[in-house]
């Protein structure tokens, strides 16, 4: 049986089908919920349901805790209706444009930048092209039906190879792949774009970019297409970069970064480790990320942030940003880079 699904506040109408969740519907529909991992991990898609009842599925009781669930929050990715429903959310129109599609690539080049982190740059057949917004991810297609996401490291104006980051993670079937046995020529397939943690170009506040680990990957994507359109029609929007990694080895473009601010002026890169090696003679900042945002502002009232990678660091920036600095909530994007049995980001 089919349920209808209203969203307020736009009044937009759309219908689950039996085994649909209201994400997967909507986004069947060109409705664009917000969303990330599609696991039940990372929150983006967290909205409220107004009227009507829900299979709450499967997620991360830290994502979404029963107490939630009784004032009526859901996780849209895995909500799947039992009756009409009335929800509410925002809906992402940027990326009504943006065709998801299916397909295949070849590993143009592989580089070692750091002991656990390899760049994967891919090549599309002949006369295609892959058109993305800034900061949006694809999901390998694994031979055993496994799909694992991966952050567009390279703008979209720069878009003759994609570009991944991937870190090895124990265990990781994909990541110990590249790391032993992938090969340059080797054929793989994707599906892509994906998600809704992309720059919103529409707003002229200074940006603070949060990121740890190869959270990097994505924001990397965002910054270069702030400066290639700065090109065109030059800006004064203030931005700061903050990269938060265990030791010196782990900021491993940090020259990238650090040229970006000899070159912009409006620009600054604030590396931090949270535990540097005697060996890296690290004269910089230290502790976690998003403390060290917290020393540097009093208040981040008239700013946006963009926070990617691991789930403590995203989930800490935006408790402590909202509640302690003032930021507001429609103000902080973010995308979480999750582990789960189905699919991992990276």
């Amino acid at each position: 049986m089919s349920y209808k699904i209203t969203i307020q506040p736009s009044g937009h109408i759309f219908t689950a089908e039996p085994g649909e969740t209201v994400l997967q519907a909507a986004l069947r529909q060109g409705f664009p919920l917000p969303y990330g991992c599609r696991d039940g991990a990372c929150g983006s898609c967290k909205g409220k349901i107004i009227q009507g009842k829900v299979d709450f599925g499967s997620h991360s009781i830290d994502t979404l805790t029963e107490i939630e669930k009784t004032t009526g929050m859901a996780l849209f990715c895995c909500a799947l209706p039992l009756s009409e429903l009335v929800i509410e959310s925002r809906e992402i129109s940027a990326i009504k444009d943006i065709t998801v599609r299916t397909l295949p690539c070849r590993v143009d080049r592989l580089e070692r930048v750091a002991p656990d982190v390899t760049i994967i740059s891919l090549k599309l057949p002949t006369n295609e092209r892959l058109q993305f917004l800034a900061g949006q991810y694809i999901d390998i297609l694994m031979k055993d039906g496994k799909r694992r996401s991966f952050s567009l490291a390279n703008a979209p104006h720069d878009d003759e190879l994609l570009q991944l980051h991937v870190r090895n993670y124990p265990g990781g079937s994909f990541s110990e792949h590249v790391f032993t046995s992938m090969k340059e020529k080797e054929i793989l397939r994707f599906e892509g774009p994906l998600g809704t943690f992309f720059l919103r170009e529409e707003s002229d506040k200074p940006i603070i970019f949060v990121a740890s680990g190869t959270g990097f990957a994505p924001i990397k994507s965002m910054i270069e297409s702030i400066f290639y359109k700065s090109n065109m029609q030059p800006s004064e929007r203030q931005i700061v970069l903050y990269w938060g990694t265990r030791t010196k080895s782990d900021l491993y473009l940090a020259e990238l970064a650090g040229s970006w601010q000899q070159s912009h002026d409006n620009f600054t890169f604030i590396p931090v480790l949270s535990e540097p090696m005697p060996e890296d003679d690290w004269h910089g900042r230290t502790g976690l990320v998003h403390q060290a945002v917290m020393q540097d502002f009093d208040s981040l009232a008239g700013y946006q942030v963009y926070a990617c990678g691991t789930p403590a660091m995203v989930s800490a920036a935006h408790q402590d940003f909202i509640q302690l600095q003032n930021l507001p909530d429609d103000e902080f994007f973010s995308d979480m880079f999750t582990i789960s049995s189905s699919a991992s980001k990276s």
